[in-house]
């Protein structure tokens, strides 16, 4: 080997593994952190790649599976409304344009909560065996639910205009609103995911809890004006979420922004928590995996 070939060579990476907690030094974990963060985009994405074509290369319909769930609950409530079975009070909305909307936005705050558990569980083969940057699979799985969102929004965007709703210059906002969205998403969604890696029960647990917070967010009915049901309604976070961006998409003047800057940058510091959380529990996971 010649001194050029010699001197081009960058030096081996050197990590040291020390049974002390991370958590003890904060400030190096930190660095960590966001070194792995910045080396994993490339394997991240490739991984997105891999599994979105995995997920619908059998599938005719391809992506338009990602939309089946959210019509078919928009078809079910148009259903019930349209029979009289349920009184759905004034929207201010067409109420085809305002279940769509809602269906559709927290199937995009579903697919956000969920993949930080799911791609960490598939990955469990590839984290016993191989050492690399965690943060691959929690930004693949992003990945995939932003191509998602992007897909599911561009729709809704079309039904809208069929529907007559054109969305004036305030739908510039839209992308700030649905990161905000999947923000609060993820960090709810990587909270759960270090205890539902041991306990599958904490799943089927969050499925449960994800889907009464449904019924507590303007999704498929306006919230209360009274009363203690308008009173929990106020209380959830995810409220302010799906009514800002259906007011964007619909044209309708936005409503609290106070409250939806105020959850975005709760759950900006929660996702911190969280992923310092994962961090931390990664290797006990990992060594539980391997045992």
């Amino acid at each position: 080997m010649s001194a050029n070939e010699r001197s081009d060579m960058s030096p081996p990476v050197v990590r040291v593994y020390t049974p002390e907690s991370p958590l003890r030094q904060p400030v190096g974990m930190l660095r960590g952190m966001l070194a792995d963060l910045l080396a994993s985009r490339e394997l991240a994405w490739r991984l997105a790649l891999r599994d979105l074509r995995a997920q619908y290369r059998q599938a005719a319909l391809g992506l338009l599976w990602a939309l089946f769930l959210p019509l078919a609950n928009t078809a079910v409530w148009l259903f019930v409304q349209g029979s009289g079975i349920v009184a759905i009070r004034d929207t201010g909305l067409p109420y085809p344009v305002f279940v769509l909307s809602g269906t559709l936005l927290w199937s995009i705050f579903m697919d956000a909560f969920n993949a930080p558990l799911q791609q960490s569980n598939a990955a469990r083969p590839m984290l016993a065996r191989i050492n690399f940057p965690r943060e691959a699979i929690l930004l693949s799985g992003l990945i995939q639910v932003l191509l998602n969102a992007a897909v599911k929004v561009a729709v809704l965007a079309a039904a809208l205009l069929f529907l007559g709703v054109v969305p004036d210059w305030q739908a510039a906002f839209i992308p700030l609103a649905l990161l905000g969205l999947v923000l609060a998403g993820t960090a709810l969604g990587l909270l759960v995911t270090p205890v539902g890696m041991l306990y599958t029960d904490i799943g089927r647990a969050a499925a449960v809890a994800m889907q009464f917070l449904m019924f507590l967010t303007p999704v498929v009915y306006p919230a209360p004006t009274s009363g203690w049901a308008a009173e929990l309604f106020r209380l959830n976070p995810l409220a302010p979420l799906i009514q800002i961006l259906r007011d964007l998409l619909t044209g309708v003047p936005p409503g609290d922004l106070g409250a939806f800057l105020s959850v975005c940058g709760a759950m900006a510091v929660l996702l911190c928590l969280a992923w310092t959380a994962y961090r931390a529990a990664m290797p006990i996971l990992i060594e539980r995996m391997s045992a």
